[in-house]
């Protein structure tokens, strides 16, 4: 896609992509293999409103803003591809593909009504089996979400070689 002129829109976009996946991919990635298992060592009450805290401070621009924002830049990304066309659009779709439905999607879907009950039980109520429950589904799909941003800015570096 890098042509002798430089960087054109369709690159600027890719890599643009390329950044806020792998952004998104490293926040979530955080969670499971540090923020997690820290608050699993936690009494279940303390995790249970630790985990609540973090939620709050989550519905914040700075997250939302590299979650959703990288959606429209992957959405712009892919319709860019599908009109020009040439070697890189099938990965540009597919990352594109992969970030929306893997990540955003599994985060509509999947996390946030789980955070959402979160919110609903008083933390001070919650027991030991009830968080190990809570924290194994929300640690797994948020992995697979993770895997899906990472998977998308792989395909989105491997674009900007085709």
């Amino acid at each position: 896609m890098l042509g002798r002129a430089g960087m054109n829109a369709a690159t600027a976009l890719t890599v643009a992509a390329t950044v806020g996946t792998g952004l998104v991919g490293g926040v979530f990635a955080s969670f499971s293999g540090l923020v997690m298992p820290a608050l699993d060592r936690l009494a279940p009450q303390q995790a249970a409103a630790a985990m609540q805290a973090v939620n709050e401070a989550a519905l914040r621009p700075p997250l939302l803003g590299a979650l959703f924002g990288t959606a429209a830049v992957c959405l712009a990304t892919a319709v860019v591809a599908a009109r020009a066309g040439g070697p890189a659009a099938p990965l540009v779709l597919l990352g594109a593909g992969v970030y929306l439905v893997g990540t955003v999607g599994v985060t509509i879907a999947a996390n946030v009504p789980l955070n959402d009950a979160l919110a609903a039980t008083a933390s001070d109520s919650t027991t030991a089996e009830g968080w190990a429950a809570w924290s194994d589904s929300w640690t797994t799909r948020n992995t697979v979400r993770t895997v899906a941003a990472l998977a998308a800015t792989g395909l989105y570096a491997a674009s900007l070689r085709a």
